[in-house]
């Protein structure tokens, strides 16, 4: 694990590393959780290396960067003619992962319609290549890793129950950096030493003002944002002490700003809050929950902020599709339910996916 440099002696931190040593000795799944930046492949490397498959291949993948239609293919492998384009035989990475650990990240992005097969795979330990009827034995630890609330994703019949609970054997939720202000300055320490040997410099401190304005900082994208605001500061550093400002963390991040009225400040804070629970506004994980109020509160706030994921975030609402609802199901909502469910439509559509 110390190859990982897993940094950090928090409280919090430290619960996470009791249970990657609680959990690296078995074969159990895993499924880490925690906000984009927070380091989870880390964590999952960490558990392969403290583990007994460490002599075997760690294969990551993230299951959001590849495109729909490719997904069997690359997690199972095609046999030559399988389909246009397919010009030879292909090794998918469950078999590349044999004797090893294979790390699905984004999982919450997998296709709904390839679910079912992962499922079989983990059952059954076969898989089967793309245009091809042989079963083929797989021996592999499957760890995997997402920012979004699966259980609200089973809810909303966005994944399967059934791998839910197939994946979620031993969860690990990682805290976001905020929650974690004394690692802060070991981590730095480490980011400003390891750019500076790059990039052929000598730092050797860091003044109290530089470290008291990265521990104030809110830190949206976690230790990710951190490690790319110590390497700009290392690039524009040119004596030995590291060189920051807080203007600097502003510019990279516009939306941290003082705040200039408590009507400003309230607005902001419901912003951070929805995009920290991916704009889900209800249940147990959810927005209004978080804030302590409840979701039909949250909601009039929301509207007289004018606050909706399609202004603040526009790019993402491209891909958010309606989930159907079959006749079936519909029988087994109450008049309540029903009713709740309509309002939701009229009025939520825009925040909650």
């Amino acid at each position: 694990m110390s190859k990982l440099h897993l940094i950090g002696s928090s409280a919090k931190f430290r619960a996470v590393l009791d249970r990657i040593n609680t959990v690296a000795p078995v074969d159990s799944a895993v499924l880490i959780q925690g906000e984009t930046g927070t380091g989870k492949e880390v964590i999952a490397q960490a558990i392969h290396e403290a583990g007994p498959r460490r002599q075997g291949r760690f294969v990551a993948v993230n299951c959001a960067a590849i495109p729909s239609a490719l997904v069997e293919s690359e997690l199972f492998g095609h046999e030559r003619g399988a389909f246009t384009g397919a010009v030879a035989q292909t090794t998918g990475r469950f078999q590349a992962a044999d004797r090893g650990t294979l790390f699905l990240d984004e999982i919450g992005d997998l296709p709904l319609e390839l679910q079912p097969k992962l499922l079989r795979v983990l059952q059954e330990k076969q898989c089967e290549r793309l245009g091809s009827g042989r079963l083929i034995q797989v021996d592999v630890r499957v760890i995997t890793a997402t920012n979004q609330d699966l259980w609200s994703m089973v809810q909303e019949r966005k994944f399967r129950a059934d791998l839910y609970y197939r994946l979620n054997v031993f969860p690990i939720m990682l805290p976001p950096l905020r929650e974690r202000i004394d690692d802060i300055p070991p981590l730095v320490e480490y980011f400003a030493q390891k750019f500076a040997k790059q990039q052929a410099k000598s730092i050797d401190r860091v003044s109290d003002d530089v470290m008291e304005v990265l521990k104030k900082h809110d830190w949206p994208g976690n230790v990710r944002e951190l490690q790319n605001v110590i390497e700009h500061a290392v690039i524009m550093t040119v004596g030995p002490a590291l060189e920051l400002k807080a203007t600097e963390l502003r510019r990279r991040n516009p939306d941290f700003a003082p705040a200039r009225t408590l009507v400003d400040a309230e607005r902001a804070h419901i912003v951070a809050v929805l995009r920290e629970t991916n704009w889900v506004v209800g249940g147990r994980r959810g927005a209004a929950e978080q804030l302590g109020v409840p979701r039909t509160t949250l909601i009039a706030m929301m509207q007289r902020h004018g606050i909706t994921r399609e202004a603040l975030e526009p790019q993402k609402q491209q891909s958010d599709l309606p989930i159907p609802i079959s006749p079936t199901d519909r029988q087994h909502h109450s008049n309540t339910a029903e009713a709740d469910d309509s309002y939701r439509e009229q009025s939520l559509s825009q925040f909650a996916t």
